[in-house]
């Protein structure tokens, strides 16, 4: 086995990179400029040394290999060194192509929101089917404990053709999608459908690296991939929505005609990507009911709903999950487990336990009659899909929002107008507006409906939340970033 260092090691990506690097058996350092928690935590358990800042010195002299995280790019110290020393680099999703997902079914989600909570349900709900499959997510899922794993071992070489043949696997794909049944647990092992390990792997259409500028997806030939929803972001490399919808396509294009499709069914764009050429049976999920997979509320907040395949109810879903996007989000994930053989009313009922993923409307605790929440807010569909799901659950208590403006997208100012619009529900909003910033907040914070000031720092926001906060309130901290471990300080203001 190999030395490897991870530039960039403490992004959700890269610090799922270093847990399965780890898990084969290599040694694992790296280094990062900005570290917080849960990827640094993670990274403190797992016993992966890890150096502050983006120096050469910090790569050690026998590393065999340099894992570039996309956040690097030329100009960077570190960098620059490895380039002039002539040394070994990959980036993240090539690295993962390589040493991972072979001999495995990979099974991608893509979409502009949704990507992390929809890998972990589907994780999740292959767990629950006995399948113990591989993953890579975007944060730390609450119930894995780890945001990376490898899963059940490879099977030994010629293993998977060997039930092919016998008739213990069979392909996930049938020629026409009308026909697809699904398939029971296909072997004692709790394989995938094909004999092989399953990888669930979140499909991030972000950039791989500064040496590669396709999306990180194309790398990874999914056999099922979910298509959940497509919209504008990430203005510093995307100049517009089309040049996002062919990065999907490339997407589209890996995916092999034996395999699965499963696409939002009621998002326009996602239609515009497939009009471009597809050749993999489609499954179109929404909560239109003539969709092959749909959804009927059962409660307002999304915390329960029924599961309808072509129009037939197969199950019902009863979680602590909310709003109409995670039934969604769900519902995409039910049904990529279906087409990796497992049967959707088995384990739909497991869902009632899941415990979802970090940062995603977590509850961090309660002070004064005050409930605390950490979100990973990057979009203003997020914010508003998120807020809308609390708000059908508090009924008319207040709803109080800490936000940073931090993603490139929104830094940028590229989301501008569509946020005050996305702050609606709130009844009040205290908006972290660094004078760095390159726009004008003030003009979000007139448009906001309820009561919207701004603040220059992280102590003012926390002053001005704790003049403001009441007994039955409720304040959410959306940002994608650490926010200057903001959500916890403020719980520990309420209870000092």
């Amino acid at each position: 086995m190999s030395k490897i260092h991870i530039l960039g090691i403490a992004g959700t990506f890269m610090g799922g990179v270093a847990a399965l690097a780890r898990e084969l058996g290599h040694q694992v350092e790296g280094s990062d400029q900005a570290v917080y928690p849960p990827m640094s935590t993670q990274l403190e358990t797992l016993g992966i040394a890890l150096s502050q800042g983006y120096l050469p010195g910090n790569i050690g002299d026998d590393c065999d290999e340099i894992v570039v995280g996309n956040a690097l790019s030329r100009g960077n110290a570190a960098v620059e060194a490895v380039l002039d020393a002539g040394r070994r680099y990959t980036s993240g999703a090539q690295w993962l192509a390589e040493n991972v997902l072979p001999g495995r079914d990979t099974v991608a989600v893509a979409g502009t929101h949704g990507k992390t909570t929809t890998t972990t349900i589907l994780a999740y709900l292959l767990q629950a089917a006995g399948r113990e499959p591989g993953f890579l997510i975007g944060g730390v899922a609450e119930d894995f404990g780890v945001s990376a794993r490898l899963g059940r071992p490879l099977l030994p070489a010629g293993e998977g053709a060997r039930r092919a043949d016998e008739g213990q696997a069979h392909p996930v794909g049938l020629v026409h999608q009308d026909t697809i049944t699904p398939h029971p647990n296909p072997s004692p092992e709790g394989r995938g459908a094909s004999g092989r390990p399953l990888f669930v792997v979140e499909a991030d259409e972000y950039d791989t690296a500064f040496f590669d500028k396709r999306s990180k997806f194309v790398h990874y030939r999914p056999l099922v991939a979910i298509l959940n929803n497509l919209e504008y972001d990430h203005a510093d490399i995307f100049p517009d929505v089309a040049a996002i919808q062919r990065q999907f396509h490339h997407l589209v294009r890996t995916v092999p005609g034996r395999g699965r499709l499963i696409v939002n069914g009621e998002d326009a764009r996602l239609a515009e990507v497939l009009a471009m050429g597809c050749w993999t049976p489609v499954e179109r999920f929404g909560f239109d009911s003539a969709l092959e997979w749909s959804a009927r509320l059962l409660e307002q907040d999304g915390s329960a709903f029924a599961v309808l395949h072509d129009g037939v109810e197969v199950a019902q879903v009863r979680w602590p999950l909310l709003g109409r996007h995670n039934v969604l989000n769900g519902l995409a994930a039910l049904a990529a487990a279906h087409a990796v053989g497992v049967e959707v009313a088995t384990v739909a009922p497991a869902l009632a336990g899941f415990r979802s993923v970090k940062r995603r409307l977590e509850v961090i605790g309660q002070a004064r009659g005050v409930t605390v929440y950490d979100d990973f807010a990057h979009h203003p569909t997020a914010i508003r899909t998120t807020l809308e799901g609390l708000r059908a659950k508090v009924g008319d208590a207040r709803i109080v929002v800490a936000m940073e403006p931090r993603s490139n997208s929104m830094r940028l100012g590229a989301h501008a107008e569509a946020l005050a619009p996305s702050l609606d529900i709130a009844d009040a909003v205290v908006f972290l507006a660094r004078p760095e910033l390159p726009w004008d907040a003030a003009r979000v914070i007139a448009a906001v409906r309820g009561d919207a000031q701004a603040v220059p720092d992280t102590d003012a926001l926390l002053a001005r939340l704790g003049g403001a906060a009441r007994d039955g309130d409720h304040v959410v901290f959306m940002s994608n970033g650490g926010f200057d471990g903001a959500p916890r300080r403020f719980l520990a203001q309420l209870q000092g």
